[in-house]
């Protein structure tokens, strides 16, 4: 038994470790609400008739585009018929994220007489490359029809070129040396690495369905301001500490033992948003403070089921074994209805509730961890040591076992 503990001691050592490179090499980054960022309006340009599902296309494409920015935890909305809304926290660059989420991007390959032989619809896929002179370029793949159909024009047309046009710009005007059979080729431009693959991005999302003209943008700054934060920071680090201390003078050493399960369970739960690459908004800190609240009444009611099976006369550690028994289908039911919660939450919510919903449930599951894990671990290691000396800090024996 002795052995299985230190293994398990073992375990959580190691975790430490993971959750410490994390932490080093994965900052989490903060949201809109908290570091600010870009706050666009687009609208469809008049003259183009929308429904639902033209917008929901747009969405997509812009939602696909702004993942490839690399932006956590966007909002991206629809507003009225014919207008989206995009939020893009730790955005600094205004016109780059204009450039990128509210282009056509219309792809098209034409003949050398200027006929549109096929469109980006048959890219099948789209990498950033290099030339044959080692500068930036756009490698692409075609779909079987579009490998049919650009194998016929090459045919045709050796030694002339066929110029490849993003909304209706000429963006590459190559010379068809021989006819290209595989529907593999290279898009060159003279492209910067930024141009080429702010290309990729474009090309990766699709098109949008229809032009779109930008109506606000805006450079957002933190919601709260540093003064609030700050305050909200200080209040949350206070808050906190009275609950450590807590737990230490109410239940002595157990109260000791999970406050060190709860400190162990704070660095797990920061390295698990890093390694999620989470923005940290503040519903999201609202969902950490929860959890937190969960772990420590975890705790409370492992600890309270020991003093009762301590009660009824039993060794400690039967009591211990029995109280995490108890304690464990209460603490696992109500768990599961607060993570069936947040899945609701994550599934239907978006930008800042999906942030809600992510750490509320990788809290639920940590604090579960810990309460269960960490925590009896620590106490078994305590009560094996010397269970005679440490045994009435756990609840006093009324009766003959």
């Amino acid at each position: 038994m002795q052995k299985q503990h230190q293994w398990r001691v073992l375990g959580i050592a190691v975790l430490l470790v993971i959750a410490g490179i994390f932490l080093y090499r994965l900052p989490i980054n903060p949201g809109l609400d908290l570091a600010g960022g870009v706050h666009v309006i687009l609208e469809v340009e008049p003259g183009y008739e929308v429904n639902n599902e033209v917008m929901n296309r747009v969405k997509l494409v812009i939602s696909r585009r702004v993942d490839n920015l690399g932006v956590s935890e966007p909002v991206i909305q629809l507003k009225g018929q014919n207008q989206v809304i995009v939020d893009l926290p730790g955005i600094d660059d205004q016109q780059k994220a204009i450039d990128t989420i509210g282009k056509t991007a219309v792809l098209e390959f034409r003949d050398p007489d200027g006929n549109i032989v096929l469109t980006g619809a048959n890219l099948a896929a789209a990498n950033l490359s290099a030339d044959q002179f080692g500068r930036p370029a756009v490698s692409f793949k075609l779909d079987r029809t579009g490998a049919e159909q650009f194998a016929a024009m090459t045919r045709k047309n050796i030694g002339r070129q066929a110029p490849i046009v993003l909304d209706e710009e000429v963006i590459s005007n190559p010379v068809i040396q021989s006819s290209i059979e595989n529907g593999e080729g290279q898009i060159t431009g003279n492209f910067t690495a930024d141009e080429a693959k702010h290309l990729v991005t474009l090309l990766r999302a699709g098109s949008l369905p229809v032009p779109l003209q930008v109506v606000e943008t805006r450079r957002v700054g933190p919601t709260l301001g540093q003064q609030s934060i700050d305050q909200s920071i200080s209040a949350a680090t206070v808050g906190v500490i009275l609950v450590l201390l807590y737990m230490l003078f109410y239940y002595r050493l157990p109260g000791a033992l999970a406050d060190v399960a709860l400190i162990i369970y704070g660095i797990l739960l920061m390295a698990g948003l890093a390694a999620l690459r989470a923005t940290l908004t503040l519903p999201g800190v609202a969902g950490l403070i929860l959890s937190v609240g969960m772990a420590v009444d975890a705790n409370i009611l492992i600890f309270e089921r020991i003093k009762e099976e301590r009660q009824k006369g039993k060794h400690i550690r039967a009591a211990v074994d029995a109280g995490f028994s108890r304690a464990f289908s209460s603490i696992f039911d109500a768990n599961i209805t607060t993570l069936i919660t947040a899945a609701v939450l994550f599934i239907y919510g978006t930008g800042p509730v999906k942030g809600f919903a992510v750490t509320l449930s990788l809290g639920i599951l940590l604090s579960m961890f810990s309460a269960i894990f960490v925590t009896k671990t620590l106490i078994a290691l305590v009560v094996n040591k010397d269970p005679e000396k440490y045994a009435d800090s756990f609840g006093s024996v009324r009766g003959a076992n």
